[in-house]
């Protein structure tokens, strides 16, 4: 994906107030206030609100791409996968805790048919890295074969989930990366068969 510093500036701090005040904080007042700029500037930038969220969904569906082809490759035992990866996302959020609003998208979904499709679409990166080395440690004997590979997805997405809401609740107060490492230490230990 093709973006300037400058955009990649903008999408920062509206992920900022995305999770700091949600959708309806949205603006690009705050926006303004936050760069410490005027309003038209942003416009110079992005032509609405909605190209910023998308822009910003679409940075995050990118640069997740780009770090998990990185470490799924092939020769990888199935398990060593599994914990780079959430590794991987645990790290990017501590390092950029104003992004973690895309891990819930509150509110996002209801704004329009093109952020819905955004959010499927990133959503469908972590997918398309997680059903297949899934499937590869159940056809290996890594994983149990007792849940379907979609269900113990679900599952692992779930879960995931669930850590990102309590550090968020907590005001990322916790070390996400050591909460992170024993939540996927329990997911091993489940799928294992």
């Amino acid at each position: 994906m093709e973006i300037s510093e400058r955009q990649l500036e903008i999408i920062c701090a509206a992920g900022k107030i995305l999770t700091e005040s949600g959708l309806s904080g949205l603006t690009t007042k705050n926006l303004a206030r936050e760069m410490e700029f005027s309003e038209a500037a942003i416009y110079r930038h992005f032509g609405s609100k909605e190209d910023i969220i998308l822009a910003l969904l679409q940075y995050l569906r990118s640069n997740m791409n780009e770090r998990l082809s990185q470490i799924c490759l092939p020769d990888t035992a199935p398990e060593l996968k599994f914990q780079a990866i959430f590794n991987s996302q645990f790290q990017f959020f501590k390092a950029n805790p104003h992004f973690v609003v895309a891990v819930f998208s509150d509110g996002l979904l209801e704004e329009s048919e093109k952020i819905n499709q955004a959010i499927l679409q990133l959503m469908q990166v972590k997918m398309k890295y997680l059903m297949p080395l899934i499937m590869q440690g159940q056809q290996s004997g890594t994983f149990t074969q007792a849940i379907t590979t979609e269900e113990l997805v679900h599952i692992i997405m779930g879960s995931f989930r669930l850590q990102m809401f309590k550090w968020r609740i907590a005001n990322f107060q916790f070390d996400i990366i050591r909460q992170g490492k024993n939540m996927l230490e329990a997911l091993i230990t489940l799928m294992k068969p």
